[in-house]
């Protein structure tokens, strides 16, 4: 019988592969005999130690070990331990003697798939055991699967909910239009987010921010920035002294001090023409006239939690009647086009699609770009992207 790490030659590689752990060669010798009659078709490796079983597991990752409990370098259950630490998707069936049947029992409620007594196998029976143990493991580690699946959509449900909240509007009239998309590498949320408020002197409030990386600690860090703004917006703070404590909270939620945040906050007056903007970092903007859309790029300060001291200076624009703006994330126009060439989509080329798009407004804009977006760029969403257009209702 070959030895751990030495294949059986007699069957097909597309053969399940067993690893037998028992220190008795006639034993051993008995099991190889069975599994040849039992008319299915394994590969078999054998150990006769845990040391040598935990060697071979983590070099040949087999489908299924039969594990014989009663090895010379194991005590009561320390050997289906060793096995189960190192199995991974493997299916394990226990092999006991005659007056162990409890034994066998006790390990499957351990975590073991089967067991087996010695002295009562016969071929047909352990080669049925076999295949059932390994389709068991397949059907729990798919139940496992999915509902660790159902947990991560609840959480990015809930976590989605934070990042992405409905606008705070109660008398002033404008439109809010957004679209947010998770990373489609991953289907996981990033820490994009956006938020809308009115404050008490009828001025309208907007923020999009995008925390670096991806994964749920990275959408918690944004569900945590966009919630400090608006309360801190909500309290009569703006500009700069926002943006200094925004700084402030990141420093002590962030998980690593590599994380930096790109944020755009502004401030649409009661007049609607007036806008004042605060730029961390963060890219520029698309403006919609009734001449057209175009891009821009006010001068800005550095992203939030960079180890830089710097201002962040207030910009004021004037939109014109019928004027509106859209904002977005990194991810709406860092994509690499098709072809041999390495070229970028960017903000020029993001641009272009947008003012094809230029007789839309509102939510049939954003969708209308997005398609392009990902037509122009196919393969290449790997981040997640955050938008949101903004223009005065009576002004359509």
């Amino acid at each position: 019988m070959p030895q751990a790490g030495e294949h059986a030659g007699e069957h097909s590689g597309a053969a399940p592969l067993v690893l037998l752990v028992e220190d008795d060669p006639q034993d051993a010798l008995i099991v190889r005999e069975l599994l040849e009659d039992s008319g299915l078709a394994v590969r078999l490796e054998w150990a006769r130690s845990v040391k040598q079983a935990r060697q071979a597991l983590a070099r040949l990752r087999p489908q299924c070990v039969l594990l014989d409990l009663d090895l010379p370098d194991a005590y009561e259950f320390s050997a289906l331990s060793a096995v189960l630490e190192e199995a991974g998707d493997a299916a394990v069936v226990v092999l006991t003697g005659l007056a162990e049947e409890q034994a066998g029992l006790a390990a499957v409620t351990a975590g073991a798939q089967d067991y087996l007594v010695k002295g009562r196998v016969e071929a047909e029976w352990l080669g049925r055991a076999l295949r059932y143990a390994m389709q068991r493991k397949q059907a729990e580690q798919a139940a496992v699967a999915l509902h660790a699946e159902r947990v991560r959509a609840k959480e990015n449900a809930r976590l989605e909910r934070g990042l992405l909240p409905t606008p705070l509007l109660e008398t002033m009239p404008i439109q809010v239009a957004s679209r947010y998309q998770a990373s489609r590498g991953s289907l996981t949320l990033g820490g994009d987010f956006f938020d809308v408020v009115e404050s008490d002197d009828k001025i309208v409030h907007a923020v999009i921010g995008d925390v670096c990386g991806h994964g749920p600690d990275e959408a918690a860090l944004g569900v945590c920035l966009r919630i400090a703004w608006r309360a801190l917006v909500l309290s009569g703070m703006e500009g700069g002294a926002l943006l200094r404590q925004l700084q402030r909270i990141l420093d002590a939620e962030r998980s690593s001090s590599e994380i930096f945040v790109t944020m755009s906050t502004l401030v649409l007056e009661p007049d609607r023409r007036t806008v004042r903007l605060w730029r961390a970092g963060h890219p520029g903007m698309l403006v919609h006239t009734p001449e057209g859309i175009s891009l821009a790029e006010p001068a800005q300060g550095p992203a939030l939690g960079l180890p830089v001291e710097s201002e962040w200076e207030q910009h004021v624009m004037e939109l014109p009647p019928g004027g509106g703006l859209t904002l977005f994330t990194d991810g709406l126009f860092e994509r690499r086009l098709p072809g041999e060439r390495a070229r970028w989509l960017g903000e020029e080329g993001l641009l272009e699609l947008a003012r094809r798009r230029a007789h839309l407004d509102g939510q049939s804009f954003i969708d209308a770009l997005v398609e392009d977006v990902e037509t122009a760029a196919p393969e290449t969403a790997a981040d997640d992207l955050a938008v949101v257009h903004l223009r005065w209702k009576d002004e359509l």
